[in-house]
């Protein structure tokens, strides 16, 4: 069978998810044909006999960034079927049913969409552990077209591959809770290197890990960067871990630093210990001031993402975690974005858990694939929605980070950015230049 199978968006990264998919169907004798349109349009009279496509659905914007295009692709290929698979696809199962898809496909999707192609029923979720196959990129754009890291005045084409899958943790606001439960997948270490391998040699020189948390399997990560260094010592890399696993891994940040960690992303969320109960994250403010000191003695670049605005935030909390970011000179390691977000409350999320929660959310956006809520104090809101336009006007006027932070700066204050505090210049920060968005 012939299938499409259609990625929207994920970071500006080459997908691994779909590269994978691909080359499962196409080791169970399927013709799988790629298509990115987060690089690419959408030509459906390339495909004038397909008789499935499939969607890959591994973020909340790549959800809703694919609601157009199959309705678009419902009513020019009215008897094809269509299937969704990744992360949101099972968070916005009855969304996605109304439009015609006919299956669902979450957590360990391979076999599950190979025995779609084949005309089975599938499994909707299957967390199985899989021995994974090389993902197939054939197909898909150069690395030069995605995401790419800047360090010092050079940019350098970044690859995208995962180590493992889910996350052993139950942060309350976090949608892979819903899915995987508290338990993560690995990726044999053969394929992640391979993987990367594929890339470099299609001009990739930096390698990101999108996995949920790199440290869930601390031992699995090690063998893999360290087998990376060993065979190209000058290409250097990214990864996402939480505080809690800095803190108590401490032993291994030397080695992230020796094989080339140029940049570590880590969800701090709030610096407001209330709040970081309420969604239990698993540390502290304390706990994050710690990393930032170890990160720093060990040669890391921290990048910390939040959730600024909460039902618990106020104008103080906000004042609070701006100065903090200046004390600790961190202005240039935040994209600016990342002080502008709202808490986002999808389907099924334990969020709801909270009686708090479920006193200020409204009905379900089935379109938005989310449950809209409102602040207690309407200031807060309309202070979110002015530094999100913001935000949002100054990257396109093309303003430096420490540029932007200085004029949120001086919106939360109603005053000038302090001249004692010193922000630090943007080129010795390394960043990846795709916004980080959920």
């Amino acid at each position: 069978m012939r299938v499409i199978l259609i990625s929207t968006y994920e970071l500006g990264r080459q997908p691994f998810g779909l590269a994978s998919a691909a080359a499962w169907l196409i080791r169970a004798g399927h013709e799988a044909i790629t298509v990115d349109l987060a690089v690419d349009r959408l030509d459906l009279t390339r495909f004038p006999n397909a008789a499935m496509f499939a969607f890959y659905l591994p973020m909340h914007t790549a959800t809703r960034l694919a609601i157009p295009v199959i309705r678009r692709l419902r009513r020019a290929h009215p008897d094809a079927r269509i299937c969704a698979f990744g992360l949101y696809a099972p968070l916005n199962q009855d969304l996605l049913r109304s439009l015609g898809v006919e299956a669902i496909l979450g957590g360990e999707f391979e076999p599950a969409l190979v025995a779609f192609a084949g005309g089975q029923a599938p499994r909707s979720a299957s967390l199985d552990k899989l021995q994974f196959t090389l993902p197939d990129r054939r197909a898909l754009p150069e690395p030069a077209r995605y995401a790419q890291l800047h360090v010092l005045g050079e940019a350098r084409p970044a690859a995208y591959t995962e180590a493992s899958r889910g996350c052993k943790h139950l942060c309350r606001h976090c949608p892979v809770v819903p899915v995987y439960q508290g338990q993560f997948r690995v990726v044999q270490p053969d394929v992640v290197l391979a993987d990367i391998r594929q890339q470099i040699e299609r001009g990739a020189a930096h390698v990101t890990f999108g996995d949920p948390d790199f440290f869930n399997g601390p031992s699995h990560a090690r063998r893999i960067v360290e087998e990376l260094h060993r065979e190209f010592p000058a290409v250097t890399y990214d990864a996402t871990i939480k505080i809690e696993h800095l803190l108590r891994h401490r032993d291994l940040l030397p080695m992230l630093a020796s094989t080339g960690c140029i940049l570590i992303t880590t969800a701090v969320e709030s610096l407001d210990d209330d709040v970081l109960a309420k969604l239990e994250k698993g540390h502290t403010r304390a706990d994050f001031l710690e990393a930032v000191a170890l990160c720093r003695r060990h040669g890391l670049t921290l990048s910390p993402t939040f959730i600024p605005f909460t039902p618990w935030t106020t104008l103080a909390s906000y004042q609070d975690l701006l100065r903090t970011l200046a004390d600790l000179d961190l202005t240039g390691n935040v994209a600016p974005v990342q002080l502008a977000l709202r808490l986002l409350i999808t389907s099924r999320s334990r969020l709801l858990e909270l009686p708090d929660i479920r006193e200020v959310v409204r009905e379900f956006d089935d379109e938005a694939l989310l449950y809209r809520w409102q602040h207690p104090d309407p200031r807060i809101d309309a202070l979110a929605r002015m530094l999100l336009t913001l935000v949002d006007r100054e990257q396109k006027a093309g303003k430096s980070r420490t540029g932007i932070f200085a004029s949120i700066w001086e919106l939360a204050f109603r005053a000038e950015f302090p001249e004692n505090y010193a922000l630090m210049p943007r080129a010795t920060v390394p960043y990846l230049d795709e916004p980080w968005y959920c």
